[in-house]
């Protein structure tokens, strides 16, 4: 048996945008506690959700310098992790969001969960999606000239 390590299909040239995920007490102040520990050092919360059960609330949120505000949160102390997600401009008009979903849906790609954010100064708004297959997910998108942005865009 061979020790080399596996060789994987290529990547795609888009990284995606760095979500970070916390994990709350579901207690009350806790939600304001985490903005305030990110407004210490002035990172801006680009877009949020928030997913409350009993115990816990997990808060999924894009923000534009995501290693201070992972290094803040850690040492706040909250429990961080992140995931890559998709951030797509909207276009204009009304239907927006229908126009993204029927791209995905038409090169098969599922939406896991998705949320409104702001981008930047220079950018509409956007919708931060997770999908089943990031690569399938940004080749449609890019077919339908729909704006994907980046990190670097935020």
């Amino acid at each position: 048996m061979s020790l080399e390590p596996f060789k994987t299909a290529q990547g795609s040239d888009y990284t995606g945008c760095r979500q970070l995920l916390i994990f709350l007490e579901n207690q009350v102040g806790q939600l304001l506690r985490l903005t305030r520990v990110l407004d210490a050092e002035d990172v801006h919360i680009l877009g949020i959700t928030v997913e409350g059960s009993i115990d816990y609330a997990i808060v999924r949120m894009i923000v534009d310098d995501p290693d201070a505000a992972r290094r803040m949160i850690s040492e706040a102390p909250f429990v961080v992790t992140e995931a890559d997600v998709l951030v797509v401009e909207l276009p204009p008009g009304h239907r927006a969001i229908l126009a993204v979903c029927a791209a995905l849906i038409s090169g098969e790609v599922s939406i896991n969960y998705s949320y409104p954010m702001l981008a930047s100064p220079r950018h509409e708004a956007a919708l931060a999606i997770q999908v089943d297959n990031l690569s399938q997910a940004v080749a449609v998108l890019h077919s339908k000239r729909f704006q994907i942005l980046d990190q670097s865009d935020l």
